[in-house]
């Protein structure tokens, strides 16, 4: 190339950019209220649209802007050249997190419904087949992943879920102004997934999912209470409980819950208590030695053992498929054949049963599953006894020690009278028997020969030398 080429070159290069300049940011023309709301970190956003939702930012006519434009950048789906032309290394492992592979609610209902978890390289949402429990997974659970796509640019913290990004970053979508990008989580943008099974998000806040007004628990027969209680906007109805005293004092989810936990990719974690960062020891470190019930008598108990003031139960669970049916696929995004029908009731929520997970340690545990099941491909009716560990996010005092030591709920065995005499268990449960033998609101008997299952290997209720042991422990030391 001669000399005179590469100076014409350069001067065509420059009138290109001094051209682009002048045409100016036409993205500009229509959305002017848009120009305004961004945070700080993303000040670039007025003047640089199509870094984000692509597009073409110097043409004249809509069509053309509009062309090859996502109004939702953030997405899992197109996150790599939106959010991760900046933020690399959170891009790249979110969709390895356990928010969008949902591995943990996968082993279990699989383990749980066809007795087989299956192969653990594919225990994730975007493996599904079409068996019993992978059907349930794709027509009530599968909506709780931050693959879900986002359609509107509008919130509701009961109902929203997923959306990629956007799922957790965008409090609010102002209508004169551009939805603010930030770091700085709202709890309702956890509500929607983490307000159902544990419940945690309604426990944090001091809110307890009951019964509807006039129903009867099963077994019991004990009538909840007219009175009305508060409504959410799904139709559940919900009561006030003591919230989380970290709660009361003003700390959000994410003041504990940080980016590792939440979007870093899992690795070998299954489930997501494996995958928390946080703990009691990074605020309460010097509590494990000045307080004097931190003795060595307790040193098994996790921190909420003791200090949860209640736990969100479910003790009736009815599932039935109906193949005639149809239901949305929250996969496939579209209805399709086939409908699970699921009614719940006696609800309770109380200081819950013990028990014993995988490393030793003794912790609440919850029913994760207490239900029956109806199938077309199964010959009969399956009933499902499952408990689960649970940190339910509702710390306050401590419990009382008779709380424990001299309750057959917290021993796993249910409601009733209880008493160690001459070396043995004698307990009359309140609650009738359900179809395995055991009380309805039981995850164990006394000698294990009725006990329920775990919702993961190595979990267990105590057994019958650990309930002596606590029901004989002196309670003036």
């Amino acid at each position: 190339m001669t000399c005179r080429s590469l100076i014409f070159l350069c001067f065509l290069t420059l009138a290109l950019f001094a051209w682009h300049d002048a045409k100016g940011n036409t993205c500009n023309d229509c959305h002017v209220a848009e120009r305004s709301g961004f945070t700080a970190a993303h000040s670039f956003g007025p003047d640089n649209c199509t870094l984000c939702h692509g597009g073409d930012a110097q043409s004249a006519t809509q069509d053309e802007s509009h062309a090859g434009m996502t109004g939702f950048p953030g997405l899992l789906d197109n996150a790599a050249r939106t959010c991760g032309s900046c933020h690399v290394e959170q891009v790249s492992s979110v969709p390895h997190s356990l928010m969008n592979t949902g591995s943990g609610m996968v082993d279990v209902t699989r383990r749980l419904v066809d007795g087989d978890p299956g192969d653990a390289a594919h225990a994730n949402l975007q493996s599904l087949g079409h068996g019993p429990a992978d059907s349930m997974l794709r027509k009530l659970c599968a909506s709780c992943h931050l693959g879900q796509r986002k359609t509107s640019h509008d919130l509701n913290p009961v109902t929203d879920r997923g959306g990629g990004c956007l799922a957790c970053h965008i409090n609010s979508y102002p209508d004169d102004a551009h939805p603010a990008l930030t770091r700085e989580v709202s709890d309702a943008r956890c509500f929607g997934c983490h307000s159902r099974s544990a419940r945690i998000s309604l426990s944090y806040a001091g809110l307890a999912e009951v019964n509807k007004p006039g129903d009867s628990d099963r077994n019991s027969g004990t009538v909840t209470s007219s009175r009305p209680p508060l409504r959410l906007p799904d139709g559940r109805y919900v009561e006030r409980k003591p919230p989380d005293v970290h709660f009361t004092a003003g700390m959000t989810c994410t003041a504990c819950h940080k980016g590792t936990d939440l979007m870093a990719a899992a690795g070998g974690a299954v489930h997501q208590r494996d995958a928390v960062d946080a703990s009691c020891d990074d605020c309460h470190s010097q509590m494990s030695t000045t307080v004097p019930a931190h003795n060595a008598a307790h040193e098994r108990l996790e921190c909420a053992t003791c200090h949860s003031q209640w736990v969100p139960q479910c003790f009736g669970c009815h599932m039935e498929y109906d193949a005639d049916g149809r239901q949305w696929d929250h996969i496939e995004q579209r209805e399709t054949a086939g409908r699970w029908h699921e009614r719940r009731s006696d609800f309770h929520n109380e200081p819950g049963a013990l028990g014993v997970t995988e490393d030793g340690r003794i912790e609440l545990f919850i029913p994760g599953m207490i239900m029956t099941l109806v199938h077309p491909d199964w010959d009969e009716e399956k009933f499902v006894r499952a408990f689960a560990p649970i940190s339910p996010h509702t710390i306050g005092a401590a419990r009382s020690c008779e709380s424990c030591h001299r309750s057959s709920v917290a021993l796993g065995l249910g409601q009733g009278e209880i008493a160690l005499r001459d070396g043995k268990i004698q307990f009359t449960p309140s609650r009738s028997l359900s179809q395995d033998g055991l009380p309805a609101d039981a995850w164990t008997s006394i000698d294990g020969s009725l006990g329920g299952t775990a919702a993961r290997d190595g979990h267990r209720p105590l057994n019958e030398d650990e309930m002596k042991a606590m029901l004989g422990a002196p309670l003036d030391q």
